[in-house]
């Protein structure tokens, strides 16, 4: 599928990973949306190698993941398009404590913070947990303007 207007072209990607629909787990307490994108590199292996990395994880269950969608960079615009997706995830974790394990993950595949909206190899966000609605120094849940961004609702649709 390709979305197109006059500056921006929207596609979507298949991986071996993305999409893809598991079953439930009763014993996780938790569900969490979370916001998966990057383009630095070959940005779709990274994220099939971010699922196995979490489906090795005994805290966390990826329960269900959208196609990726790359689409044109915001805010800094002189870099590559970005490929987003979006992991509905189960987990006995805490919202502060899953973007604790979240900004670990990053760490591991590369992520360097230069300035807002750089190029980036992985980007990890809490779009949702469970129904919670809270504003703290490190951590605001659902993410702040969420609903205002494509590489998000589109995602978010497809899941």
């Amino acid at each position: 599928m390709q979305i197109n207007d006059t500056k921006n072209v929207l596609r979507w990607h298949k991986t071996k990973f993305f999409p893809i629909l598991k079953t439930s787990k009763d014993e996780f307490k938790h569900t969490a949306f979370i916001g998966v994108g990057g383009n630095v590199g070959d940005t779709k292996k990274r994220f099939d190698k971010l699922f196995r990395y979490f489906l090795n994880s005994p805290l966390l269950y990826v329960r269900k993941t959208s196609p990726i969608l790359q689409n044109p960079p915001f805010g800094y615009l002189d870099q590559e398009d970005f490929f987003n997706a979006v992991m509905i995830v189960q987990t006995s974790l805490s919202a502060q404590k899953l973007l604790k394990f979240l900004l670990h993950a990053e760490k591991i595949f590369g992520r360097k913070r230069s300035f807002k909206d750089a190029p980036r190899t992985l980007d990890l966000d809490i779009i949702f947990f469970d129904t919670a609605k809270f504003m703290q120094k490190n951590i605001i849940i659902p993410h702040p303007k969420w609903q205002e961004r494509l590489s998000v609702l589109l995602p978010l649709y497809m899941i």
